[in-house]
């Protein structure tokens, strides 16, 4: 008893106050005004803390006490808006008021219930952030009655038992006796009239789910704890060919089984909204004897029904300061619901989302039988090759302002016209947070619900393919982050807040890093799980999305070799090359086409083994290729560093066309932006820091970097010369800190296609794209003359006929003068401007050709019909009338126009040509929302048609 009331005293005498933070009044009463006041001064925090803010923002939550957030939240992290702003005093401290009730909108069970408020300071773009001590968020009590679980713990809310075993329950609350019931599975089995409620329940053979309601006056408080069994020796064969996470019973859609891979683990539950989130001892999963696999088929479900689940994992005896039960959602899952996300995200980008299910703690798998296949209208894409590639790297986040899969959908023409057959996805999968670049991953088979739901991404895959363009992914397999199943079930959780660090027993992660780049928790990639766990991963965006290739994030960390040394981690190592090779072996074996590239920006030695590897079968694994400094060179005008001749795969030792070179990507500085500030300006008529100045020099860039054979990059909206810097803010001021940060929309907002500048380099751009992807000679062989101001490129293939276009010269001007530049071409004759097919004699092959500051020719010994095709055109198809009720026109030519409606059934098929102005017919067709392919001369377009 003596230790019981040491207990008891620690509990009451540990009040919650805190000296940088302090409310009026102590405790905060639901429904009185209380304020709230913060010492900004105060560094008693191992956060980043505040230094001198211009404003604090209050960001808080209340809720019960399992979850102090539970009920609502308020402030929008990083936002300067309002929302949660505090009050200067004028003395280092900040105040702000409000009634908790109103302040977070609560119903009157939301009020009846709450116990506890957290809160979290901050400045005003969240750049600094105040906590407590740890790190850890301030929670206030709220309310002068509350009751204090002892056993079991707050922080234990479901125990495990040996069947036949007894648990010993004890609470304590303030202000006198209080009314106690205890109800076990909705029974009461215990009231007192106390301040101090001790109950043992004895032979507990059942899973059992307690509700302990205490009553004082009007006020009353619920306690939720649950007991379940162990379910002793559970073993039974798995059945056969099954994987991890879901397996649906294509036969009978009322039948599921669960596949979790659990080793070291004693018995693993599920929990979901198929038995109310208490399972019973029927929901104990089998253990597979032969192998580290529990499973449990599901029975009962309904057809069509959305289920949620969670996996809850026991380890009986764990290792020190780990946790001996982990709730969470499926490693495996496929769509995930989030507390921490979801109700951030905004109706148009996910309509119809599955609900939360309230209660619950952290991420919940969605489990959902009899769904209807995606109906592919393109199910044979012939991907284009290799040498041929012009990608566009994208991150959907800053493409657009609703920042989702359906702009990307609204904008094919915009690629199409620009001549990419490729764009390359930042990443898509389930991460941590809405508005992120992507690199922190949670679950690796589930897509971010930020950007829409799972049907509209695969009719963004089904809309590019049908326009010819392919749709690579951005894959980060060297990390998880912290929410990740994977990591949870196998962590180090000294504070038992149920996050942590992977633990000594993870199959999966390594506790230290291995490489000197790593963020968040590092993959093992010489363990078999996680071997078979990114296999299946690969398998699941090939198969399910149809997903052309992957680029692979940070391949420098696939090594063991290399923990805390940064010359270790660049230089070669064996153990990579052998563990990426297999996994390009993987894919290929699903898709013998398959993209394999790697970011890997590591010594020659190695990349070479990649690049090289199955050449001969056509295959070979692309490389990334920074170049950035030259092409910044180039642009701003300066003639030291401008040698760009490894933008060519022969410079690194590639046998084949492997080297996707570039000079931008979404990890460095735009060109643009540094033309603008640091260009050259010594001369006033072409002063490169003049924004038009700075312009007329992109297309340039793009002839000495797209010409080049092989594959080569994009980045968002370079083509349109882009200069926000990559630390442009969200109101579009410039800071360090917002490099991650959302950006700004120019390009829309001001319409850029609108401006004859920027167009123009979308318009060159395009030409050159289309050159290189039509005429065979921007596959052959090439050498590049750089190191100055007046680089040249030559280009040729012995095996095609004079008579054809089978030599390239390209010529370009970066300084800030007219330049003489001596071609060299290599014979006499008629040689053509390709981007126009004008024409010039050369009957001296070193005339100096003169070219005025920025401009470029790019000179051919034929024409080429690619240079009349007249692109813009695509941005002008119309339909009308839109919407339509028995017919529309279309302002021009075309060759074909096919309807789909929005399951991607074909409904309707024009394959003649189709005149301009007359009438098409929808007699017949149902009302509602259709997708138009438009066949013309010039490429392919979609649009939008609604039928009355």
């Amino acid at each position: 008893m003596k230790k019981i009331l040491l207990i008891l005293l620690v509990t009451f005498n540990a009040n919650i106050a805190f000296s940088q933070v302090t409310t009026n009044p102590s405790p905060i009463e639901v429904d009185q005004s209380v304020t709230i006041t913060v010492d900004a001064n105060s560094t008693a925090t191992d956060c980043n803390g505040f230094s001198s803010p211009n404003k604090v923002y209050l960001h808080s939550g209340i809720g019960d006490d399992d979850n102090p957030w539970g009920f609502n939240v308020v402030g929008n992290w990083g936002m300067d808006d309002g929302v949660g702003e505090m009050t200067d005093n004028g003395d280092g401290t900040w105040s702000i008021t409000f009634v908790p009730e109103t302040y977070f909108a609560l119903n009157a069970t939301q009020a009846s219930e709450a116990t506890k408020m957290g809160m979290v300071f901050r400045n005003e773009d969240g750049s600094q952030e105040f906590k407590d001590n740890g790190c850890i968020d301030f929670i206030f009590n709220v309310g002068a009655f509350q009751v204090t679980m002892i056993n079991p713990a707050p922080d234990s809310p479901i125990v495990y038992v040996n069947s036949g075993e007894s648990l010993n329950i004890m609470a304590q609350n303030t202000n006198g006796n209080a009314l106690y019931d205890l109800a076990a599975n909705g029974i009461s089995i215990a009231t007192q009239n106390t301040n101090f409620f001790n109950y043992t329940h004895t032979n507990i053979i059942e899973n059992t789910f307690y509700t302990l309601l205490v009553t004082q006056a009007s006020g009353f408080v619920t306690k939720k704890f649950s007991v379940v069994v162990h379910p002793g020796n559970n073993t039974q064969t798995m059945p056969s060919n099954l994987v991890n996470g879901i397996n649906y019973n294509e036969s009978d859609p009322t039948k599921a089984i669960l596949v979790l891979e659990a080793p070291l683990k004693d018995f693993v539950y599920v929990a979901g909204s198929f038995n109310n989130w208490e399972p019973s001892l029927d929901y104990a999963m089998k253990k597979d004897p032969t192998t580290t696999k529990y499973w449990l088929e599901l029975t009962g479900l309904t057809d069509g029904n959305i289920e949620t689940y969670q996996y809850w994992v026991f380890e009986t005896t764990p290792i020190t300061d780990s946790p001996s039960l982990v709730k969470t959602a499926d490693p495996f899952s496929t769509l995930v619901l989030s507390p921490f996300d979801d109700p951030w995200i905004p109706v148009n980008s996910y309509p119809n989302m599955p609900e939360y299910p309230q209660g619950q703690e952290r991420e919940v798998t969605v489990l959902e039988t009899g769904q209807t296949p995606y109906n592919w209208v393109v199910t044979d894409f012939v991907k284009p090759k290799k040498e041929d590639l012009v990608i566009y790297e994208v991150l959907i986040r800053d493409f657009d302002e609703d920042r989702t899969f359906q702009n990307l959908i609204d904008r094919v023409s915009y690629f199409k016209n620009l001549n990419i057959n490729a764009i390359e996805l930042m990443p898509v999968m389930e991460f941590e947070g809405n508005e992120s670049w992507g690199y922190n991953p949670s679950f690796h088979m589930a897509l971010d619900k930020f950007y829409g739901s799972a049907d509209k991404f695969k009719e963004l895959v089904d809309v590019y393919h049908q326009n010819g363009i392919a749709v690579i992914l951005d894959v980060v397999f060297n990390h998880a982050m912290g929410r990740n199943p994977m990591n949870r079930m196998w962590m180090v959780d000294a504070d038992n807040d149920g996050w942590g660090e992977p633990s000594a027993e993870n199959p999966y992660f390594n506790q230290i890093p291995t490489h000197s780049y790593n963020v968040g928790n590092d993959f093992n990639h010489t363990q078999i799980l996680t071997k078979e766990f990114t296999k299946q991963v690969i398998k699941y965006w090939i198969e399910e999305y149809k997903i052309d290739g992957f680029r692979w994030d940070l391949t420098k960390g696939f090594t063991q070799n290399c923990a805390g040394s940064e010359s270790c981690t660049n230089a070669y190592q064996q153990d990579r090359v052998d563990i990426l090779k297999a996994y390009a072996d993987f894919s290929w074996s699903i898709d013998p086409t398959h993209y394999v590239i790697f970011e890997h920006l590591g010594t020659d030695n190695e990349e070479k083994e990649w690049a090289n590897y199955r050449l001969g079968e056509g295959k070979g694994i692309m490389m990334w290729g920074k170049m950035i400094d030259p092409y910044y060179q180039l642009a701003m005008g300066y003639a030291s560093s401008t040698n760009f001749n490894r933008m060519g795969h022969a410079s690194r030792g590639f046998t084949g066309k492997r080297l996707i070179g570039y000079a931008e990507s979404h990890d460095e500085e735009r060109t643009m932006y540094k033309a603008i500030q640091y260009g050259n300006s010594t001369n006033s008529s072409h002063d490169v820091k003049d924004l038009n100045v700075a312009l007329s020099r992109m297309s340039a860039i793009g002839a000495v970097t797209l010409t080049i054979p092989g594959p080569k990059m994009i980045w968002h909206f370079g083509d349109l010369g882009m200069d926000d810097s990559i630390f442009t803010c969200t109101d579009g001021s410039t800071e360090t800190s917002c490099r991650l940060a959302t950006k700004p929309q120019p390009q829309w907002d001001e319409n850029w296609l609108g401006n004859s500048h920027r167009n123009q380099i979308y318009q060159d751009w395009g030409k050159i794209n289309a050159l290189k992807q039509t005429e065979v000679v921007f596959e052959g062989d090439f050498s590049i003359d750089s190191g100055n101001l007046t680089p040249r490129i030559y280009i040729w293939d012995d095996a095609i006929p004079v008579s054809e276009l089978k030599n390239v010269v390209i010529l370009a001007n970066f300084d800030v003068t007219s330049q003489n530049i001596v071609p060299n071409f290599p014979y006499t004759g008629t040689w053509y401007n390709l981007m126009d097919n004008s024409s010039i004699n050369v009957s001296n092959t070193s005339t100096p050709i003169s070219l005025g500051a920025g401009e470029f020719r790019i000179f051919g010994n034929q024409s080429s019909t690619a240079s009349t095709l007249d692109y813009s055109l695509l941005n002008n198809i119309d339909l009308y009338p839109n919407p339509v009720t028995n017919s529309f026109r279309i302002n021009r030519d075309v060759e074909q126009i096919s309807i789909y409606n929005t399951t991607g059934k074909l409904v309707r098929e024009f394959s003649s040509t189709i005149e301009k102005d007359n009438d098409i017919s929808v007699i017949g067709l149902k009302s509602g929302l259709y997708m138009l392919r438009i066949v013309t001369k010039n490429g392919i377009v979609t649009k939008k048609l609604i039928i009355n």
